[in-house]
Formats: structure tokens, C-alpha cells, sequence
């Protein structure tokens, strides 16, 4: 008894730290909306909201492959794109950035329809 005890305890405990579902921002060199990305939001700004919390984000080149253990449903030809992983499998992805707003309106129901996340908070 004493064992399930420990064990639900510790689940509790480091349930909330596992980061099941990544965002990964597919960016190239020159790219003017990935630039535009990077000045209405940024890494760090995204990184501090409910969004960056639930799905931590990663930005790689479009001429890198993806990371190990991480397959995307189909090549990236548009720049930026945001795919959300979980488990190393892609579940959704935002070609292109349509502006501040449009974004984390796209981000918010991507992110309920796939890991239901409340965005009402």
C-alpha cells in the first residue's frame, strides 16, 4: 500500500515537469517574415508565456535536418514554419507568419485541438 503511495506521490510530483509537445520554427537566412517574427515576439517573449510553457520552443535551419528521434509529416518549403511535435511526431504546423495576431490566434487553437491546452488560461 505503502508502495503505491510512493509512486502516485512521485507522479504527481514530476508529472507537471515532462514537456510532452514542442514547437519547432523552420527559419532560413534571409527570410524577411522570420525576421518580423523575431521582432513582434522572439524566442524569449514566446518562451515566457502560457504557449512557450505548454510547448517549449526550438528554431532550426531549413537546410538542417530535424533532430534526432523527431520526424516531420512532410518537408518544410515555406519559411518560417512552426510544426508542434509530440512523441517525435509532427501534429500540426503554421506556414508562413501571418503577423503578431494572426499567430497566437493560429498557436492557441493548433495547440487546444492537438494537446488540449486551455487557452483561456
Amino acid at each position: 500500500m505503502a508502495r503505491r503511495f510512493f509512486l502516485a506521490l512521485a507522479l504527481a510530483l514530476f508529472a507537471p515537469m515532462v514537456q510532452a509537445a514542442e514547437l519547432f520554427m523552420i527559419e532560413r537566412q534571409g527570410c524577411a517574415y522570420c525576421v518580423q517574427w523575431k521582432k513582434d515576439i522572439g524566442a524569449e517573449e514566446y518562451g515566457n508565456t502560457r504557449e512557450g510553457a505548454h510547448a517549449p520552443l526550438s528554431i532550426i535551419d531549413l537546410s538542417d535536418a530535424p533532430p534526432d528521434g523527431v520526424q516531420f509529416a512532410r518537408p518544410v518549403v515555406f519559411t518560417p514554419t512552426f510544426i508542434l511535435v509530440e512523441d517525435g511526431r509532427e501534429l500540426a504546423r503554421i506556414e508562413g507568419y501571418p503577423g503578431e495576431d494572426f499567430f497566437w490566434g493560429l498557436l492557441g487553437m493548433m495547440l487546444k485541438a492537438q494537446t488540449g491546452f486551455d487557452v483561456a488560461g
